[in-house]
């Protein structure tokens, strides 16, 4: 072990490309653990990224806490660390004692990668160059410079299109995919969703934004016509009476206040959309509902009540979307630090795939007096295809 600790001292460096921790001793811990180097205000640290199920989580360590972190992770929780550096690969398998079996193998494969790879992240959107609507928006100069306060924006667009970049194979390429945007706002992520599929990807779409308020949808349409966006339109209208479309590829929804989220899903599985991106706000409806005696000493705090509430929210409409034969993840979608709002709800239509099991969501629903805007709807939409059958 003390062997295995000096190669991963020596290799925590701007160097590093990852650490891999694998190979779990219990069958309850997360799958894996992948650590990269990241620099901040100058110093150099160290991400931990937690592979639990379909989530993600992430912590941040400095280069001693995070040898300290590995070290403890190998002797409790996995056998198996991945030493990936500028030049050579080190493998070990480590026993619950601490005994360690090395592998170390010299390799030129990464030396291209470390001029860049800590220091600066390969966006889909560049950095440096130009994007039509980027400077239109206001995001970059005409030189292509980010400009100082639209860096969060900046990452946050980029952020969304490795979402999209991940569920591109469920996308049939060759024909017209038509794409909702409901409660688009000022369109950053429309836009750059349009430019992704349409310019960078080479997709044929038919996008749709659509919004409440008229000015916004004007302002849209306008910078959509001067950039050739032909195949972009906006709307103005609401998410719950929408019936422009018999059929959508995808449906968008970011910040959806309360139940316009469930709306919106709904819509997207009557419409048998194979990817829906949803990014929820404002979880009231169940915070008013919650009720039970099991976590009453929790729910007579009001801020816990609210945090709570708005995670069983999600993971209801997750669940419903399960049972609509759905293949379901909760991603973070931005940093905390930048909107407490930040999971993504990414539902792809899984061929052939079972249904979830209600028994367990209804159990849930029951003990605690939950029934939200989701179900209600869904139960509709199956009452009325019974009907009709």
């Amino acid at each position: 072990m003390k062997q295995l600790l000096e190669i991963l001292d020596q290799s925590m460096d701007e160097n590093l490309i990852r650490i891999i921790l694998s190979n779990k001793r219990k069958t309850e811990a997360a799958q894996k653990v992948v650590i990269r180097p990241f620099e901040n205000r100058g110093n150099l640290c160290f991400q931990f990224e937690t592979y639990r199920n379909n989530q993600v989580f992430h912590d941040n360590y400095s280069k001693p806490e995070a040898i300290k972190k590995v070290e403890e992770l190998l002797t409790t929780v996995y056998k198996q660390i991945e030493i990936t550096a500028a030049s050579f690969v080190c493998t070990a398998l480590v026993s619950k004692k601490g005994k360690s079996t090395i592998r170390k193998k010299q390799t030129e494969a990464y030396k291209k990668l470390t001029l860049t790879h800590n220091r600066k992240k390969a966006y889909i959107l560049p950095e440096r160059e130009p994007v039509p609507f980027l400077v239109e928006l206001g995001v970059q100069t005409k030189e292509g410079k980010v400009i100082d306060k639209k860096h969060k924006k900046f990452r946050q667009i980029n952020r969304f299109l490795e979402f999209v970049r991940d569920v591109l194979p469920r996308l049939e390429k060759g024909k017209r995919l038509t794409i909702l945007d409901f409660g688009c706002g000022k369109s950053y992520l429309t836009f750059a969703l349009y430019h992704y599929l349409k310019i960078m990807e080479g997709y044929e779409v038919n996008m749709i934004g659509l919004d409440l308020k008229e000015e916004v949808i004007r302002n849209c349409n306008r910078l959509a016509e001067k950039l050739g966006y032909d195949d972009l339109t906006f709307l103005q209208g609401d998410i719950s009476s929408y019936e422009g479309v018999d059929t959508v590829d995808m449906v968008v929804t970011l910040h959806a206040c309360d139940t316009a989220t469930d709306f919106a899903l709904d819509k997207a599985v009557r419409w048998g959309a194979k990817v829906i991106l949803s990014v929820p706000c404002c979880q009231h409806e169940i915070n008013r509902q919650i009720s039970g005696e099991l976590l009453q000493p929790v729910l007579k705090y009001g801020v816990l009540k609210e945090k709570i509430a708005a995670l069983i929210t999600d993971g209801l409409r997750a669940n419903l979307l399960e049972q609509k034969g759905y293949e379901v993840q909760i991603l973070e979608f931005i940093d905390t630090e930048h909107t407490p709002k930040n999971l993504m709800i990414r539902a792809i239509k899984g061929k052939g795939k079972k249904p979830a099991e209600t028994t367990a969501y209804q159990t849930l629903c029951d003990s605690m007096n939950l029934h939200g805007t989701l179900e209600k709807l869904m139960q509709e939409s199956e009452n009325q295809r019974r009907i009709t059958e």
